[in-house]
């Protein structure tokens, strides 16, 4: 440290959290060169707070950091970094720590860490160091599909004879080798014979049951099995759904393939309820902070160019009404009104929607019901915003013919709006595009084109 560098202080030792005024002393470390600093600053930290800090320097900060800091990147750290991150901070460490970092992982982090890595020749030098195990293990899952129960799995499980008692399974898990065992594990797989699943004990149960106890006593009623190649959508829905915490993996025969943990399952729905928050704003679900300009440019320009068509569509039908503009001039003045208040309501609508879609709630069953309610509810909240937009129509313009019509037109679109809320994102999903991605921009397309239509087209009719 040099003469006119200030010491700093980390916060107080049972504060361990990353707040901002740990980042700013960090950033300032950084700038001192102060390598001290910087392991006192991340000592305390746990591994997803490392992670975050990672994601939140930008570059030229994250590069320093690595390189001041005496402590290593684990396994943890690069799990809970963004797949965007990742293969960059991999880039800048040693092989060597890469190798070390890799072992300590589960099957399960290995394949989501290898199967988001561009570079072939880096994925491969990590296949090389990990353990021949876990290589043949990480291979076979990533033989399945991509974003399938397969790839989502663990491959260590702790397995028992279903007739075994309390006291034997007891002394065969105290028997393995801790590199044998998950880091992590809920249950104790009960498998037949032939190696197939066919119920599991928490070890709660075990832990509180007799030796003599047979563990076929004491199964859990929640057990079901997922196939490699079930979507891993299906399974973090039956993880949410039924309460799950643990479930076995099988292949075509029912055989045991792995396990798959709650932990993976949130990250699963995680993951999902940010891709469709993203999606409904018509952005790439792979975007985060830590992407480059042009990264952001090019995923984002697709979009915008569809919101650019549509709202020429809009225009085009605004361009019909040129006459009627040019001799009510107050026209103009209110239109985005009413275009406004319909985008907003179709917005509410669609939301609704892509969520319950997404949740399965909304079905063939109950979508009449559902689109029934959206339109009533938007005629209604139509019918009340249309006779403050009336008394605004007459008041300000001295026109009650303007007020009637930006009332009718008012209750025309809101209602559309619920239509097309929840209708078009169904029949998205029915012909195969994502709801969420593709709903946005026709919603608001109809209920600028219907509003604009209604409010214009009466205008001439009752007007002129």
């Amino acid at each position: 440290m040099t003469d006119d560098q200030t010491t700093i202080d980390p916060p107080a030792e049972e504060e361990q959290t990353l707040d901002e005024a740990r980042i700013r002393l960090i950033a300032q470390a950084i700038d001192d060169e102060d390598a001290p600093a910087v392991d006192a600053l991340l000592e305390p930290l746990h591994d997803a707070d490392i992670a975050d800090l990672l994601e939140q320097l930008d570059e030229d900060d994250r590069r320093a950091l690595l390189r001041l800091w005496s402590g290593t990147i684990d396994g943890e750290i690069l799990s809970e970094l963004d797949e965007s991150l990742r293969e960059e901070v991999i880039e800048d460490l040693p092989p060597e720590d890469v190798a070390e970092a890799v072992r300590e992982l589960d099957t399960d982090d290995l394949v989501d860490l290898i199967e988001n890595i561009e570079d072939g020749d880096r994925a491969d030098a990590i296949m090389e160091a990990l353990d021949d195990s876990d290589r043949i293990a990480v291979e076979l899952a990533l033989g399945f599909p991509e974003y399938s129960a397969g790839r989502l799995m663990q491959r260590e499980v702790v397995t028992a004879p279903s007739h075994w008692t309390v006291e034997q399974v007891t002394r065969h898990i105290q028997a393995m080798d801790a590199g044998d065992l998950p880091q992590q594990f809920y249950h104790v797989v009960l498998i037949d014979p032939r190696h197939r699943p066919v119920g599991y004990v928490t070890l709660g149960r075990i832990l509180s049951s007799s030796p003599d106890t047979p563990l076929a006593d004491i199964e859990e009623d929640s057990f079901r099995t997922f196939e490699a190649t079930d979507p891993e959508s299906e399974v973090a829905y039956a993880f949410n759904q039924y309460h799950l915490i643990s479930a076995p993996v099988v292949d075509e025969a029912d055989r045991l393939l792995g396990i798959i943990t709650i932990d993976d399952a949130i990250r699963i729905l995680d993951e999902e309820a940010e891709e469709d928050i993203l999606r409904l704003a018509g952005v790439d679900s792979e975007e985060s902070l830590s992407n480059r300009t042009v990264d952001v440019v090019r995923r984002r320009f697709p979009w915008l160019f569809v919101n650019l068509v549509t709202a020429i569509l809009a225009s085009l039908v605004i361009a019909q009404f040129e006459d009627v503009l040019t001799q009510i001039v107050a026209l103009a003045v209110l239109m985005p009104i009413v275009a406004s208040m319909g985008g907003n309501a179709g917005t509410q609508s669609l939301t609704v929607a892509v969520r319950a879609l997404a949740t399965r709630d909304l079905t063939g069953a109950n979508v009449l019901r559902v689109i029934r309610r959206e339109v009533v509810g938007g005629a209604i909240n139509g019918l009340a915003f249309a006779v403050i937009m009336g008394i605004v129509g007459i008041v300000w313009f001295g026109e009650p013919m303007l007020g009637l019509v930006i009332a009718v037109a008012m209750v025309i679109n809101l209602a559309v709006a619920g239509l097309a809320g929840v209708g078009v994102p169904v029949l998205l999903q029915k012909i195969g595009v994502d709801p969420a991605l593709a709903s946005g921009a026709f919603v608001t397309t109809v209920t600028d084109v219907v509003g604009f239509f209604a409010f214009l087209g009466l205008a001439a009719m009752w007007m002129l």
